[in-house]
């Protein structure tokens, strides 16, 4: 699904990943990361997409509230058992969304 997001400015923070084969314990705590950040002031939207490479594009009101995010306990730890366990290489960017602009033709028949 495609966020929806406000009129720019705002912040996009992009996790680009490279997996590890071991599985056990991620999905669960994928989901619950994601349904915390989802509760987290400022948090705007998120869209992800996983192949041989993962992607995934958090939306957040400020720098403020996404250094916030970083120092969530909870974030904290899950960050270390991605290091330690799911991830052979992570990147992560922030970057401020000056402009966006789209189309939407998914409720068209076909």
């Amino acid at each position: 699904m495609i966020a929806t997001t406000p009129k720019p400015p705002y912040y996009a923070v992009i996790f680009t990943s490279i997996r590890t084969e071991e599985e056990m314990g991620y999905r669960e705590l994928l989901d619950k990361m994601v349904e915390l950040a989802q509760h987290q002031k400022g948090f705007l939207g998120m869209e992800s997409a996983k192949n041989e490479i993962g992607i995934t594009v958090s939306y957040w009101d400020s720098l403020e509230t996404i250094k916030n995010w970083k120092m969530n306990v909870d974030h904290i730890e899950a960050r270390e058992k991605g290091r330690s366990t799911w991830y052979k290489k992570i990147m992560v960017r922030i970057s401020k969304v000056e402009r966006d602009y789209g189309f939407d033709n998914l409720s068209l028949k076909k």
